[in-house]
């Protein structure tokens, strides 16, 4: 009783001492820079959402599988446009990695109405490289996590033969990443890089899109960062979602100077690289600061809970860690201290499931599952129509007003 007393006490404090600054910190739009947008537009909602339904497909590799032309038991009905190219899956392992290149030559922009009907704009052709999450998200983040590992962006021998590489134009300083996701990046691109360049040569006006949820996106972000520095592909578009920390300062600085992330007057909505986050998914935030990991820029955060979220739910974020997204977000103390009463509730439960490592109680893993899939649907199953909680919502309205994907 006296326990459950003090961490009544604990959580008045936690309204008390936290209320204003976490009131505070959404004022900071009003002190930075009054072109930031704090929403984003229609056209570029409507680009996300359907990136998610791509990346969403991917969890169809190493399950039901995908077949040509474009056929899976998800939503592939949504992209009749679409050519598969080839599909990858390197095995179950914590550096597994899925996924899926397709070809789209851009007769239409890939939605679908009831009749079975293209509808909406033009747009140009486009290759599409998804990268799958993996179901062992959390194993893969908290067993490696202590083990970072160099990172220097240079191809194999087997991609540059025996003669030196070019020197880069970005060079990475004192750089380390998770092992976990550089092992999944180095298995990957044995599969992806042979599909994906004669795909580029032969067409070299279309856009690359990188697309890459969960454990795909830290391997999106990797691949990225060797087509732009090693290969010198400039016409890449790179979007994630609850894509996790990837790299120490060094490799977040070196990132961000690779795609202009932090380059001061350029449009936010005209970056190359978009790494969207979850109000309640706790992934972008891991491996923890405390283990020597940092979010880099580029993030666009969905600030509201529940499916669907609209225009209105999605702002654009400054630098690497805006306080107004999920970094302020992650430091909600009502919701801290309410995990708390609930460990102390169920104290009597075995020690394994009260966390790893010494995890803060915002990080539980048993969190995870949900929260972290939510991104514009619940992604990460294979059956029609998606995850059932999608079943019966109307589709997102069509905003397109671009060319874009």
């Amino acid at each position: 009783m006296k326990t459950l007393i003090s961490l009544l006490l604990l959580y008045l404090v936690a309204i008390f001492a936290f209320g204003s600054r976490l009131g505070n910190q959404y004022s900071i739009q009003g002190q930075g820079d009054a072109s930031t947008p704090r929403q984003i537009s229609p056209g570029l909602f409507a680009s996300l959402e359907r990136l998610s339904r791509l990346v969403d497909i991917t969890y169809c590799v190493g399950t039901t599988g995908i077949t040509p032309p474009f056929s899976c038991a998800s939503r592939c009905n949504d992209f009749p446009t679409l050519e598969l190219v080839t599909t990858w899956n390197t095995g179950v392992l914590m550096s597994d990695s899925c996924g899926y290149i397709a070809l789209d030559h851009g007769s239409g922009t890939g939605n679908v109405n009831d009749e079975g009907e293209i509808v909406g704009g033009k747009h140009q052709g486009a290759i599409i490289v998804a990268f799958r999450g993996t179901y062992s998200i959390t194993n893969t983040i908290i067993d490696l996590s202590t083990i970072p590992q160099e990172y220097v962006p240079y191809p194999s021998p087997d991609e540059g033969g025996s003669e030196p590489p070019k020197e880069p134009e970005h060079t990475c300083h004192n750089c380390t990443v998770h092992m976990g996701f550089l092992q999944s990046w180095k298995i990957a691109r044995t599969a992806v890089l042979p599909a994906l360049k004669p795909l580029h040569e032969q067409y070299p006006d279309y856009p690359v899109y990188l697309v890459g949820h969960s454990l795909g996106g830290a391997v999106a972000a990797l691949a990225a960062l060797e087509l732009k520095v090693i290969s010198r592909w400039d016409n890449l578009i790179v979007t994630t979602f609850g894509e996790p920390r990837v790299g120490n300062d060094g490799f977040v600085d070196y990132l961000d100077s690779v795609f202009e992330l932090t380059s001061a007057g350029k449009p936010i909505e005209t970056q190359m690289y978009r790494r969207m986050t979850h109000v309640d998914d706790p992934v972008p935030l891991l491996p923890l600061s405390e283990w020597g990991y940092r979010s880099h820029a580029g993030e666009f955060f969905i600030s509201k809970s529940d499916l669907p979220p609209e225009p209105s739910d999605i702002r654009p974020c400054i630098g690497d860690s805006d306080p107004r997204c999920i970094a302020g977000s992650a430091g909600e103390p009502l919701r801290t201290t309410g995990q708390i009463l609930a460990q102390e509730r169920a104290r009597e439960t075995p020690a394994w499931t009260r966390g790893l490592w010494d995890i803060p109680s915002r990080f539980k893993l048993w969190q995870l599952f949900f929260a972290h899939r939510d991104y514009f649907w619940r992604l990460g199953l294979c059956v029609p129509g998606g995850d059932p909680i999608d079943w019966g919502r109307d589709k997102y309205p069509n905003f397109t007003t671009t060319d874009e994907l």
